[in-house]
């Protein structure tokens, strides 16, 4: 058992109340911002090219910090290029195992994928960042996702959360005053949208990352709220998927999906498409991770039509619970010739002023904060939730990489109808136990 684990049962506590956990990251098509630099700088100085592999969620804060470290250290350049999150999880790793990877890379936080921070840095392969200022500032219910053995091996500049991305416009057409606050008033929005000739909720699970998302809106409120132990009786064997709520928040899935509340055909529909959706209003929602927000309203003719809300997994509001979760990361590669330099790039992402403007650029809630810092008002609704009813992301406390592709591979199949509840279920299972 990794000490990330071991220590689940003391943090667990902090977990909720500081929001730690494991981000899901969301990404879009491959691009890139930066091209190949020159050997020197105009003084004829020698310079360091740095070469940054993430997913495009990461691009708005990298493009604007990256500029800020250029007037820092004219010397170094830094050579960035995004790649969808299926693509990242493979081919990065196979790099960093090669030992031919870029000197920084995306991280996800805590464990449970192929790309985490605990699963690469238990191979030796994330330079150690624990002699940087930053990271004694990490609340106590994080440092499971940035830490392996005490020591940090991950930045992240905040948390994010998963709820519904709205366009208030074509609530406001359907005659729908506020956002739901239970789930029987929730199908019943959905309803009134279906009604009003809008699809309910935009869903873009040909994009394998996006299938997961609506299982861990509902998951909190479903196993959560009634077990918050769940996670370390699962580790025990006391506990399994089959067993508890996690049946519930798939019934709840496909409900939405028999009711027609989805889109046609969401397995042949990309997260692009996703967005496009809501953003042109020819969709109500979409239940996402808010770190996209901007990928929503950039694609929007008016931004501020778009809002989020906690999805209501429960039928009394107080059980409503939400997953809240560190913000998808970058590390160090500890085997690259400018691994010094490249851990200094991460040391000046860890001063305040670059952590606001990371969180802002994604919506997120700052790792730390001060007079400047901002939260974006769209997440304001989920602040009250932070408290004692958020949980991490489930993935961050799953043992293994293995669990994370199957749960996404069995929500296509039972999109698709060619699976039961009962069948997906037990694959998670098997997958746990590996």
């Amino acid at each position: 058992m990794s000490d990330l684990l071991h220590n689940a049962r003391v943090s667990r506590g902090q977990f909720f109340r500081m929001m730690g956990g494991l981000a899901v990251a969301a990404a879009a098509t491959a691009c890139s911002t930066k091209p190949e630099t020159t050997a020197t700088t105009g003084g004829g100085q020698t310079a360091t090219e740095l070469k940054f592999i993430g997913v495009a969620d990461q691009k708005a804060p990298m493009d604007e910090l990256v500029a800020a470290y250029q007037k820092v250290k004219p010397a170094v350049h830094l050579n960035t290029s995004y790649a969808p999150t299926d693509q990242v999880q493979t081919s990065i790793r196979t790099q960093l195992g090669a030992g031919n990877a870029p000197d920084l890379h995306v991280v996800y936080p805590g464990n449970g994928s192929a790309m985490s921070m605990s699963q690469i840095a238990k191979a030796g392969l994330l330079a150690d960042l624990s002699a940087q200022a930053w990271t004694q500032t990490i609340p106590a219910g994080f440092k499971p996702a940035y830490q392996l053995d005490g020591k940090t091996y991950m930045y992240s500049a905040g948390s994010t959360v998963i709820g519904a991305i709205y366009n208030k416009k074509i609530f406001e057409k359907a005659g729908i005053d506020a956002p739901p606050t239970t789930w029987t008033e929730f199908l019943a929005v959905c309803d009134k949208l279906k009604k009003s000739g809008v699809v309910p909720i935009a869903l873009g699970a040909q994009t394998p990352w996006v299938t997961q998302l609506i299982t861990y809106a509902l998951v909190p409120s479903t196993v959560y709220v009634k077990d918050p132990t769940f996670d370390d009786k699962q580790l025990a064997g006391q506990a399994s998927f089959a067993d508890s709520g996690w049946r519930q928040a798939m019934e709840m899935y496909l409900e939405l999906q028999k009711r027609g509340f989805f889109n046609d055909k969401p397995n042949g529909t990309t997260f692009e498409q996703q967005t496009s959706m809501v953003a042109t209003g020819k969709a109500a929602m979409a239940i996402q991770v808010s770190a996209v927000l901007p990928d929503f309203r950039k694609a929007a003719s008016s931004p501020d039509d778009l809002s989020m809300f906690p999805v209501p997994g429960a039928d009394d509001a107080a059980s409503v619970w939400i997953p809240a979760g560190v913000v998808v990361g970058l590390g160090a590669s500890a085997k690259g010739k400018n691994a010094e330099e490249a851990k200094a790039f991460i040391e000046f992402l860890g001063k305040q002023e670059s952590i606001n403007s990371w969180a802002k650029a994604i919506a997120a809630i700052p790792l730390t904060q001060d007079a400047s810092s901002s939260i974006d008002p769209a997440v304001q609704s989920f602040l009250p939730f932070t408290k004692d009813r958020a949980v991490p992301f489930m993935d961050q406390k799953w043992p293994n990489a293995e669990v994370q592709p199957v749960h996404l591979a069995v929500i296509q199949e039972l999109l698709a109808g060619t699976s039961t509840i009962d069948e997906a279920l037990k694959k998670m299972d098997e997958a746990y136990q590996k």
